[in-house]
C-alpha cells in the first residue's frame, strides 16, 4: 500500500484521486495504460496531463469535474473558452435556472426588437447586454445541470 501524501499545495487531480481513498498505484490499475510514475508527474505538476488521461481519471476517481477543469484551465483553447464550473446542489441549480428563464421571459420581445434587423444598433447595445448576461447564466446553469448529473451516476446514485 503507498504511503499517504503530505503535500500541501495538492491539485484538482490529486485531491480527486485522493477523494476515492487511492493509491497512485491503484489509480493506475483503474486507468490500464497510465502509470503511477505518470500519475505523479501529473499530481507533483512536472507534466501536463493529456485528455485521454483526463477522461480517464475523471472515470476513475468518480469525478467527472476534472474533465471541466482541465478545459478551463489547462487547455489553450478551453481557457478562452470554456467557463470554470462550480459544482452546485441541485436545488440551488434549479432556482438559478428558473430565475433566469423567468428574466428572459420578461425580455423576449425586446431581444426579437432588437435582433429583428440582423444588427445591434448603438441605442440598443446595453438592452442587448443584459440580455447576453442572461442568456450565459442559463448557459453556465446547463452545464451545472450535467455535471450535476454526472456526478450522481459517477457515484451510482442515479442511472442513465
Amino acid at each position: 500500500m503507498g504511503k499517504k501524501s503530505v503535500r500541501e499545495n495538492k491539485n484538482e487531480y490529486q485531491l480527486a484521486r485522493e477523494a476515492q481513498e487511492l493509491t497512485r498505484e491503484a489509480a493506475s490499475e483503474l486507468m490500464e495504460y497510465v502509470s503511477d510514475d505518470r500519475i505523479e508527474k501529473i499530481e507533483s505538476g512536472k507534466s501536463l496531463p493529456h485528455p485521454d488521461e483526463i477522461l480517464l481519471m475523471a472515470k476513475a476517481y468518480k469525478a467527472p469535474h476534472l474533465c471541466n477543469y482541465f478545459c478551463s484551465h489547462e487547455c489553450p483553447i478551453g481557457q478562452e473558452s470554456v467557463p470554470q464550473l462550480e459544482y452546485k446542489s441541485l436545488a440551488e441549480i434549479t432556482l438559478v435556472m428558473l430565475s433566469s428563464l423567468n428574466t428572459m421571459e420578461k425580455y423576449k420581445d425586446r431581444l426579437i426588437e432588437i435582433t429583428s434587423n440582423g444588427q445591434v444598433d448603438e441605442d440598443q447595445v446595453e438592452d442587448f447586454e443584459t440580455i447576453r448576461a442572461n442568456l450565459e447564466q442559463i448557459s453556465l446553469m446547463t452545464q451545472s445541470l450535467k455535471l450535476w448529473v454526472d456526478k450522481a451516476i459517477a457515484d451510482g446514485k442515479m442511472q442513465y
